[in-house]
């Protein structure tokens, strides 16, 4: 097991190229080039037999949408990706009579409670027609609320027990715990799915007595980390070489003045915050504490909790209006990236989401907000230090992968967030380059040459690019044809 940063280290360039080059195929990172005239693009997937779970909704929606799309290349690597969750990352049981689904992110045997979220989101429209499908997505609400129950300061977690490579880390390590960076937006993805899944299929046999009680203790951690009476019990540091993988001031992070917003120790990246109050993470915040107070509502009956839920979210949401919504010298009123209370403020976005390009995506802000639009035209105008351009396309990066990489979560957030026909397609064109012949999405490519990418095996940016295309397909079809 090992963290994303030190798969990076360890050579995620070369791991990539390796595992097409057994096929003998697909251009990889070593060259090797795929003969298209013999092979017309063949699928990836694992075979029928090694899939890790089999849904005849996500197959039949892959014809589906495959013959609405013209370029065939594209239609390949929707082919692909939609699935790769489901083909390759999930582990389903019954535990006690209710379902159990553990997510592994990929490439990293282990589950973030934001990435298994974000992973299984995309087969949600799908889980009336399917009740197999419908029960996984509940089992990975069931295994949420375990971990949150676990360490709701915890990033990700291990299928059990089996020690951590992190366990030298200098902060309250649990046994199952993979890794416990204190990233806010952790405790709002597992919201956000019990809400989406709840909408959707009107079943709400997952919100019991367990996951009232995760929730309870994700909105008391919230409120711990707005840091009002003292710096509250999380701190983390790590020996490393890395500055933005260990946190300054005892594990405790830079200074904040308390005015009502929630700390965020890392990023969803996984690196530090410099200011820690992390502006798209409070704004998800809102939304998600919105929603919970809407289930505790209706679901529970329980309208005391669901009115403390309003509260902080509103409280929350003044305290953004007041101190992220500031005067750039050339963008005028626009977010910036985190703050900290006193008046500082970090100019940039992150490709991870929660970002400010994701905002419109996560029901935080209305894509036609002015300070959210203002902020947009501040991402790629070039004044981002994390926007890249090059020969194979331009977008935003993170400090996660180092300068002139490009994320394709962050093409995909753009293209989703985006009204232009024109920088929609422009980003689906540079999403199929960045591919570089292997048929899947990655965590990062080099801004000039595609094939130069990190992580050969990552599920979120594969299922998040299936979702695109549906998206694509079912509001823009004339864009896929």
């Amino acid at each position: 097991m090992t963290s994303r940063r030190e798969f990076l280290k360890k050579g995620g360039l070369a791991v990539a190229g390796y595992s097409l080059l057994q096929k003998g195929t697909f251009r990889n990172s070593v060259g090797l080039i795929l003969d298209r005239k013999t092979e017309e693009f063949r699928s990836m997937r694992p075979p029928i037999s090694k899939r890790k779970f089999i849904s005849e909704a996500v197959d039949e929606e892959i014809q589906k949408v495959k013959r609405g799309i013209a370029n065939e290349e594209l239609a390949w690597i929707f082919g692909n990706c939609y699935p790769n969750t489901l083909d390759t990352t999930v582990h389903f049981r019954m535990i006690d009579g209710k379902p159990d689904t553990f997510v592994i992110t990929g490439d990293i045997d282990a589950m973030w409670l934001r990435d298994s979220s974000a992973q299984v989101w995309p087969y949600l429209p799908l889980t009336k027609e399917d009740p197999k499908l419908k029960m996984l997505l509940g089992g990975v609400i069931n295994r949420q609320v375990k971990c949150i129950l676990l360490d709701p300061y915890a990033n990700a977690f291990n299928f059990g027990p089996t020690g951590s490579p992190w366990d030298k880390d200098l902060t309250e390590m649990k046994p199952g715990v993979h890794e416990r960076k204190w990233e806010l937006d952790s405790l709002c993805y597992p919201i956000r799915l019990s809400y989406g899944y709840w909408k959707t299929t009107e079943d709400v046999s997952c919100f019991g007595a367990e996951w009232q009680k995760a929730m309870k203790l994700t909105v008391s951690t919230f409120r711990e980390q707005q840091r009002k009476h003292g710096r509250g019990p999380y701190k983390f540091q790590r020996v490393t070489s890395t500055p933005s993988d260990t946190v300054p001031l005892g594990g405790y992070g830079n200074p904040i003045r308390p005015v009502g917003m929630i700390v965020s120790i890392f990023r969803p990246s996984d690196d530090a915050t410099i200011f820690p109050f992390l502006v798209p993470s409070n704004y998800f915040a809102v939304a998600s504490l919105r929603q919970l107070s809407e289930m505790f509502d209706a679901v529970i009956g329980d309208r005391q909790f669901a009115g403390e839920c309003k509260s902080l979210a509103d409280e929350v949401y003044e305290a953004i209006q007041q101190y992220a919504v500031v005067n750039h010298l050339t963008f005028g009123r626009m977010y910036p990236y985190e703050v900290d209370g006193f008046g500082n403020q970090l100019f940039m976005d992150d490709a991870n989401v929660p970002s400010l390009l994701s905002l419109p995506y996560l029901g935080c802000v209305p894509v036609d907000d002015q300070v959210y639009q203002n902020t947009r035209k501040f991402l790629f105008s070039g004044s981002d230090p994390y926007f890249f351009k090059g020969k194979a396309g331009k977008g935003i990066g993170s400090e996660h992968t180092g300068l002139n990489k490009i994320w394709p979560i962050s093409l995909m957030m753009q293209a989703i967030t985006s009204e232009d026909d024109n920088e929609i397609r422009r980003c689906l064109d540079t999403l199929v380059k960045s591919s570089a012949d292997t048929g899947f999405m990655h965590e990062s490519f080099d801004e000039n040459v595609p094939a130069k990418f990190t992580r050969s095996w990552f599920a979120w940016a594969n299922t998040l690019f299936g979702e695109l295309v549906i998206k694509i397909y079912g509001e823009r079809p004339y864009l896929l044809s």
